[in-house]
């Protein structure tokens, strides 16, 4: 199997750092990015490259791709992971918060995919892997601005697929469902953290506290699934759309489709 020369961002923790270790540890050349390097340095035993990058900055996203393009001539596969919820009332989060989110989870993934598309387009070769979320295909309670970012990179990657295709560039996208991580316990905490004072206050204070039980019970799955979904569209000849994984994506998904809307918004509201 060909080793592939992959830049995979938000690999300071969690599902990235764990993403990047694997796919050294499959022989390829793996660039892992973040703001905080320090973070990284452990992975460099692994063979993994720490790499500075802020995704928000537009700058920073280009220097970090020429700075692997002049080392290694090529990208053949840019994992998209950074990103972060941040849960509260539509009404309650201020828009400035609101807005960052978007910095990182779309725009932040749109610049460095802008960055890369040329060299791959080039070679007509590569991979784009925008890890998303089961919350671009369904909606939980009190999560709105954080499930507006992951709709958009939904659609974002829709577009991307269709344009791509006549460079031979696949476009994949993985939909995680409860994954557990430190994410839903730090997505709980903004939640009530922005309804205090506020005529949100009980409601949130009972999802975040339903959250917080959520991800310290068992029924999570484990970030490895994430992992392995992303190794296997790396390494596919040709590499699903989507990959649909982990605790409760797939039926949510599916009574998403098929049950009437209040029904389905009277399972989300009473779900934590």
């Amino acid at each position: 199997m060909e080793k592939k020369v992959i830049l995979i961002t938000g690999a300071s923790s969690g599902m990235g750092y764990e993403t990047a270790k694997e796919l050294a540890q499959q022989g390829n050349k793996v660039y892992g990015a973040a703001r905080q390097v320090e973070k990284m340095v452990s992975l460099k035993e692994y063979g993994v490259t720490p790499l500075h990058l802020d995704v928000t900055d537009e700058s920073s996203c280009r220097e970090a791709v020429e700075e692997i393009i002049d080392k290694e001539g090529r990208i053949d596969v840019l994992v998209n992971n950074a990103g972060y919820g941040s849960y509260g009332a539509i009404e309650d989060v201020d828009l400035t918060e609101a807005k960052r989110q978007f910095d990182v989870n779309l725009f932040g993934l749109a610049a460095l995919t802008k960055a890369v598309l040329p060299y791959m387009r080039a070679r007509h070769s590569g991979t784009i892997i925008n890890v998303s979320s089961m919350g671009g295909r369904l909606v939980s309670f009190m999560g709105g601005w954080y499930h507006a970012t992951k709709y958009a990179v939904e659609a974002f990657s829709d577009a991307l697929r269709m344009e791509t295709k006549q460079f031979v560039i696949n476009v994949v996208v993985i939909e995680p469902g409860g994954i557990k991580t430190n994410w839903g316990h730090i997505a709980a905490d903004h939640l009530a953290e922005s309804a205090k004072g506020g005529a949100y206050e009980e409601t949130a204070n009972k999802v975040a506290a339903g959250m917080h039980k959520q991800y310290s019970g068992n029924m999570m799955s484990k970030p490895k699934v994430v992992t392995r979904a992303i190794s296997k569209a790396v390494n596919a000849r040709r590499p699903r759309p989507r990959y649909l994984i982990g605790f409760g994506a797939k039926p949510l998904v599916f009574a998403h489709a098929i049950l009437p809307t209040r029904a389905l918004d009277f399972i989300m509201t009473h779900a934590s």
